[in-house]
């Protein structure tokens, strides 16, 4: 009866994995379908513009009101890298007089403040060893701009990023219109620096990639809400004033941010043209101790939530699919996964009656570990292949590189198993990660000048 029980438990916990996550696969069918409405749009106009029919300023997208923005870089000790953000900033396809530029150095011990102002930013300085971490930082530079500036509402919004990042010329531009449609919070497309590093910077970037090709953008597509993910998000300074300052001071903020605004009915935007660079950690150590962080963060934010989504959730019905998928985003579902396999292991350990029958059970055990383990392996290779099929041309990296990276991404994602389990009982502290990959606007000069629909 027990080794019944066990093993039934085991099938449903498996069975409700693939029932509140199987949405995601739906997600994909959407993203490929657009993705071929749009690739057939524009081979017609290319050839109504070849055949005089047409011409090239017809299909360009009609900007909205340029609004003004300042951009926030947190950093620390970013001596190597600060300067090309900030200028790959200043040469945006976007009136420069409407951006400022704004580095709150937080904590450095390098030059990282001296570096940020002889590059055009405007800086300042933060010494704090109590109060720890990006989200703090934010805080503190947006009372500097209230204070120096006379409002949290100087600018109409403020982009986040990270010192490491690389801005696209049309990244600006691209925001700004999904601005104008009445979003307060709006997301771009993360990019990655450093693919072709190693498998670890690969994982990461495709994770990104599929993030923005296969959830916020088919998000966007079925009018549902995109969520914010770490850097290269815009927030409307109504919002800032709203919460006097920056108070989202869980470990990750920025889902932090998400959750409270889905929570209480709001859709945050997502822009595909909106286009930065990101850099990953290349070493595992290094990977494990953010997304470690990331994990915990998580959880967290599914403490502090979680009820309220479930709670909420028919109380908008154009919001039910937003507040669905965020609970489901910050539900752990490697912590089903750890669960479903530990009671597999249990029920074939009650029918153990002696070490003979432990012998003999030993290959069918392993066979049934084998199989969950090529399953997970295949569902996100498939994940993988899709993101790099489609998004091909934007990643920067050989050809081969991409290739072989494809069969390396379902391990990277493995990792976040044990991370689940171990981010359930281990204390996490934030630890800064030393960014060197120093590239400049110019390494990323594939992007059209103009946005054609």
């Amino acid at each position: 009866m027990q080794t019944e029980l066990v093993g039934v438990i085991s099938i449903i916990l498996t069975i409700m994995v693939i029932a509140m996550f199987g949405y995601q696969m739906f997600y994909i069918l959407v993203a490929l379908v657009d993705e071929i409405k749009t690739r057939i749009q524009k081979n017609n106009r290319y050839k109504a513009i070849l055949n005089g029919t047409a011409k090239a300023e017809d299909f360009i997208e009609k900007d909205g009101e340029p609004h003004k923005f300042g951009f926030i870089i947190a950093a620390r000790n970013e001596e190597n890298v600060i300067a090309n953000l900030i200028e790959s900033i200043k040469e945006q396809n976007y009136p420069g007089e409407l951006i400022d530029i704004f580095v709150v150095a937080d904590n450095c011990t390098d030059n990282t403040a001296s570096v940020a102002k002889d590059a055009g930013a405007v800086v300042y300085e933060r010494f704090n060893d109590k109060q720890v971490g990006k989200s703090y930082a934010l805080d503190f530079v947006f009372n500097k701009i209230k204070d120096d500036y006379g409002s949290y509402r100087a600018y109409d919004g403020y982009f986040i990023f990270d010192a490491d990042n690389i801005v696209g010329k049309n990244f600006t531009r691209a925001m700004n219109n999904e601005f104008c449609k009445g979003y307060r919070v709006v997301t771009g497309y993360r990019n990655s620096k450093n693919f072709d590093t190693n498998w670890i910077t690969a994982g990461y970037s495709i994770a990104f990639m599929r993030e923005a090709k296969y959830l916020n953008n088919s998000r966007k597509l079925l009018k549902s809400s995109a969520m914010v993910s770490g850097t290269g998000y815009m927030v409307s300074s109504e919002i800032i004033e709203e919460n006097n300052g920056w108070h989202f001071n869980l470990m990750t903020e920025d889902i932090q941010l998400s959750a409270h605004l889905i929570s209480n009915d709001e859709k945050i935007g997502y822009a595909k043209d909106a286009m930065f660079y990101d850099e990953q950690p290349s070493s595992f150590m290094q990977s494990w101790h953010q997304r470690l962080r990331w994990t915990k963060g998580f959880y967290q934010v599914q403490w502090h939530y979680g009820y309220k989504l479930f709670k909420r959730f028919f109380t908008k019905p154009s919001m039910m699919l937003s507040k669905y998928d965020a609970f489901m985003t910050l539900a752990p579902s490697t912590i089903f996964t750890l669960i479903s396999a530990a009671l597999t292991i249990i029920s074939v350990a009650l029918n153990i009656k002696d070490v003979e029958m432990a012998m003999s059970m030993a290959p069918e055990t392993f066979m049934a570990m084998g199989t969950g383990v090529i399953q997970f392996y295949l569902i996100t290779f498939i994940w993988g292949l899709f993101t790099i099929i489609t998004e091909w041309d934007k990643i920067v990296a050989p050809n081969g590189k991409k290739i072989l990276y494809l069969f390396t991404y379902p391990l990277f994602m493995f990792t976040y198993v044990p991370m689940a389990f171990f981010a359930l009982f281990t204390k996490v502290t934030w630890k800064p990660i030393k960014h060197t990959v120093s590239k400049t606007a110019s390494d990323f000069n594939n992007e059209k000048a103009e946005f054609v629909k």
